[in-house]
């Protein structure tokens, strides 16, 4: 035998991947009480990072809803007025429009110009100030309008005599409400007469309809002799693409004359809903920056102290062959190990906790799926990190040290 073979000892045995789990099993189970605290002030800290995430983001949810409710998608075509000659929509304007790519909906009403009486018996000065106007089935999809009472018009009912009124205009001509079971109450149009079928809410986007009542499209062409063209086309697009879309509106609904026709622009609101967007998430990626540093500092300290208590274990366990590489894959998967559970169950305390806060505010509950992700694989990657350094050092005890600090 060599001289060399003489003094190179024998090799620590090889340890697979699972063993070095196992044993960072075994010493958590060693360790229960204290382990148990340890994930818990994991779980307390992903929680953290779940709630300060989430709950902000529910916040931002019901104000960008609020806001979307101000009309951040819609626009409004129409002919320019005064215009000499006048400058007529073509009858597709609406189907034209909806052809646009990042349109979501096109619906149009017409004014036919008739005047609307609460009987035939009534002072025609009466409705000064209500228009009768031709629309389309989808009008209050673009108008982002509710029913207060009864229905709105549908295929089978716009090509009818029926009506439905705008708030204002049904205050005026003297209903309330629309009552089933009870003999629907009607209006006299141009010497016809049409039953109330509906009665609308207000509508803030297009208060022009408050003071309107609306009959079917194919009602009006048979009915009141109206010449089937729009006056005006509501449209509602994608917000990213909102100005795309008002670029081209003009020449899509009246090629011929696209300078005669005008577009509203985009309401004041969505530029206060992107800026609210860009402010509040950056804000919530500084929150869940610092709820990960907050996890990582108390996984670091949990595992320094760790090492600190076991330096006999690690003195005799060097002492019985087991090399630097095995004292560092134990430390490491139990560092592993706690982050996992301290993650799973925190980002499932804090879940709860955010949803019931939504709740109890009346917001959409909104889980934003980085914060989600980062709770279990924040907490590994947060642990894996902070175990280095604890690790290290207990693998770089000598063993006759550690045996005789104790």
């Amino acid at each position: 035998m060599t001289r060399t073979a003489r003094h190179r000892g024998p090799h620590p045995i090889r340890l697979a991947f699972t063993d070095i789990l196992r044993l960072g099993l075994l010493g958590i189970r060693a360790r229960g009480p204290r382990a148990a605290l340890s994930a818990l002030g994991i779980s307390i800290g992903i929680a953290t990072l779940v709630v300060v995430t989430a709950i902000p983001a529910s916040s931002q949810q019901a104000l960008l809803n609020q806001l979307s409710a101000l009309g951040t998608n819609m626009l409004r075509v129409a002919p320019q007025a005064n215009s000499d000659p006048p400058v007529i929509l073509p009858a597709t304007a609406d189907a034209m429009a909806a052809r646009i790519g990042p349109v979501t909906s096109a619906s149009a009403v017409a004014n036919t110009h008739k005047t609307v009486l609460r009987s035939d018996r009534a002072d025609p000065s009466d409705a000064v100030g209500i228009s009768v106007l031709a629309a389309h089935t989808n009008l209050l999809k673009a108008v982002h309008g509710t029913v207060r009472s009864g229905a709105f018009l549908s295929p089978t009912t716009a090509r009818f005599p029926t009506v439905v009124l705008g708030h204002r205009a049904a205050s005026r001509l003297g209903f309330d409400r629309v009552r089933p079971g009870r003999e629907p109450g009607q209006v006299y149009i141009d010497g016809h007469w049409f039953t109330v079928i509906g009665i609308l809410d207000p509508l803030p986007l297009a208060p022009d309809l408050d003071t309107a009542v609306l009959t079917g499209w194919d009602a009006a062409r048979d009915q009141l002799g109206f010449d089937g063209h729009p006056t005006v086309v509501y449209v509602t697009a994608r917000e990213p693409q909102i100005e795309a879309v008002r670029a081209v509106l003009p020449a899509t609904v009246h090629p011929q004359l696209p300078g005669l026709v005008q577009v509203s622009r985009p309401s004041d609101a969505l530029a206060a809903k992107r800026a609210t967007q860009h402010t509040l998430s950056v804000l919530l990626l500084g929150l869940a920056g610092v709820a990960l540093l907050v996890g990582g500092v108390g996984v670091a300290n949990t595992m320094v102290v760790s090492v600190l208590e076991r330096r006999r274990e690690i003195g005799l366990r060097r002492a019985l062959g087991a090399s630097r590489g095995q004292i560092r894959g134990q430390f490491l998967a139990e560092s592993v190990v706690l982050s996992t559970l301290g993650g799973c169950a925190g980002t499932v305390l804090g879940a709860v906790a955010a949803a019931g806060y939504a709740l109890s505010q009346s917001w959409p509950v909104v889980f934003p799926p980085p914060a989600l992700a980062a709770g279990v694989l924040g907490a590994v990657i947060v642990g894996m990190t902070a175990g280095i350094y604890p690790a290290v050092r207990a693998s770089g005890l000598p063993p006759t040290e550690a045996l005789a600090a104790v």
